[in-house]
């Protein structure tokens, strides 16, 4: 303890002793980085950045850069088009009403009135009914009108022989009974065969019929030029080939298939819009179907690029290079 007690009041006296300057002396701050040049290069970045007048040159660079990549990327986008429907056509909207391409009035602007001014007066139909260029049951408008004009001379009534006796009031009658009752039964016969009441399905298969009479090569070879072929060397000797003769409307070449596809991807992605957003199966169908149109049209690009039937094709199905360039996404 006696020890302890001596060692404790040398401390002391050695304290006493030393100049309280010696602790008040600081050493300077000593920068980071050993290299002058860097050491100014960080603090003339620092001063930028607190300069307010640099500091709002800056921002208005990077929100004019900003605004600039966002336009951009837009008419980039612009320009591709929508790799699901692409361009709205007359073709495609035909498909879409059952209307002819050349048909003037719109959908818009159509009468679906039901109800009729008189009770002898059968309901109106819709007024694109009457202009439709397509019929279901695979009829056409000739074989619909020869049907109601021999219907309605197996319907007449029957004219008396013996003119003396017949009375053309009741004859009058009957004729005006008979020619209500044949508008009603023409009526009901126009909307039967109608594609506006048919289902999705019956819809499609006049679609893709309407799709191979317009794009099938057995139509279109006597109008449409493909592309030119390439020049065979001088000393080729591998004989050309004859076209095997086709048997049949064309239904496989690569153009009639697209067509098909268009259609089918715009039946999808009607129903994939809206409240049909979480429908898995739908989205993986439409999916496949629209990956399967890309190498089809990969493929004819490759093959028919510049010809009449490529420019036929992309005009009336309004595609985009968008749907066969790139990556396609569904979200």
């Amino acid at each position: 303890m006696a020890n302890r007690a001596a060692s404790q009041c040398l401390f002391q006296s050695l304290c006493e002793n030393v100049k309280p300057s010696l602790f008040q002396l600081s050493l300077p701050r000593r920068a980071f980085s050993r290299f002058p040049s860097r050491l100014k290069a960080r603090e003339r970045r620092r001063g930028h950045y607190e300069d307010a007048y640099a500091q709002h040159h800056s921002r208005q660079r990077k929100a004019a850069n900003v605004a600039r990549q966002a336009e951009l990327k837009e008419q980039r986008a612009a320009a591709l088009g929508d790799p699901i429907r692409g361009v709205t056509t007359p073709f495609i909207v035909s498909l879409d009403s059952n209307l002819s391409p050349q048909a003037t009035a719109s959908i818009e602007e159509v009468s679906h009135a039901t109800t009729s001014s008189s009770p002898a007066e059968p309901p109106p139909s819709p007024a694109h009914a009457t202009d439709e260029a397509h019929l279901n049951y695979f009829l056409t408008k000739p074989e619909l009108t020869n049907s109601l004009d021999y219907s309605r001379s197996l319907s007449e009534p029957i004219v008396a022989v013996d003119r003396e006796r017949a009375d053309p009031t009741k004859e009058a009658e009957e004729a005006k009974t008979h020619a209500a009752g044949h508008r009603v039964a023409t009526e009901a016969i126009s909307r039967i065969v109608s594609l506006a009441n048919a289902s999705s399905k019956e819809r499609t298969r006049a679609n893709v019929q309407r799709i191979i009479d317009t794009f099938g090569r057995h139509n279109t070879d006597g109008h449409l030029r493909p592309k030119a072929p390439s020049l065979q060397s001088s000393y080729s000797t591998i004989a050309e080939q004859k076209a095997t003769p086709r048997a049949g409307p064309d239904t496989g070449s690569s153009e009639v298939q697209i067509g098909i596809l268009t259609a089918k991807i715009r039946i999808l992605a009607d129903r994939y819009e809206g409240a049909n957003r979480n429908d898995k199966v739908n989205k993986r169908n439409l999916r496949l179907l629209l990956h399967r149109r890309q190498k089809l049209l990969k493929y004819m690009h490759k093959k028919e690029r510049g010809s009449e039937r490529w420019t036929n094709m992309i005009e009336k199905l309004g595609l985009t290079e968008a749907t066969w360039k790139g990556q396609i996404a569904v979200e």
